[in-house]
């Protein structure tokens, strides 16, 4: 016959387990809370600028300093988006050739149609001053010369790789776009 004593031996040890087990399992939560804050990309979109302005204005500064545009088109809402403004920007060859060739914004779209009316016009008057570069999907980059023409869009699912961007397909594009490339110097 089993004792009260081992009934008693087994449930501080189950106890035991249990309180090492929750104790585990918060300090599991809190390390996942942690670096989730930590990574969060940074919001790289402006809702309130008006996009078309804020093409004009960058043409305007690429034309001035014999640089190109590119539109780098998304949201907030897009975490490729996101993802490729902070895999740009914590490169730094590839932050070089940007900042040396181009004139780069982020052009805040939303597709969604829960949008006020003004917005609603200015994206699909946005859709149409860049060839309807929405048809890549997002984030799509849409080079712009220095007279405000759209001279190529590029969709950035080419330069993935994984759960991330390909360092050499990225380079690639923008060598290939800058404006001495495209006038053959």
């Amino acid at each position: 016959m089993i004792s009260a004593e081992f009934f008693l031996t087994l449930w501080h040890k189950l106890q035991s387990i249990m309180k090492q087990f929750i104790i585990s399992s918060l300090l599991a939560v809190i390390f996942t809370l942690t670096v989730n804050a930590q990574t969060a990309l940074k919001k790289v979109y402006n809702d309130d600028i008006n996009p078309l302005e804020q093409i004009d204005q960058a043409v305007a500064k690429a034309k001035a300093e014999g640089k190109f545009v590119i539109c780098q088109v998304g949201g907030n809402w897009c975490p490729w988006c996101l993802k490729f403004a902070d895999f740009i920007t914590n490169d730094s060859t590839i932050s070089q050739i940007i900042n040396d060739n181009f004139v780069y914004i982020h052009v805040s779209y939303n597709p969604r149609k829960s949008q006020s009316e003004e917005k609603i016009a200015q994206g699909k008057a946005l859709m149409k001053r860049l060839n309807n570069a929405g048809r890549f999907g997002y984030p799509v980059l849409v080079v712009i010369n220095t007279e405000g023409a759209v001279i190529h869009l590029q969709d950035s699912g080419l330069l993935e790789e994984g759960e991330g961007y390909n360092q050499e397909k990225v380079l690639q594009f923008f060598k290939k776009w800058t404006p001495q490339a495209v006038k053959g110097e």
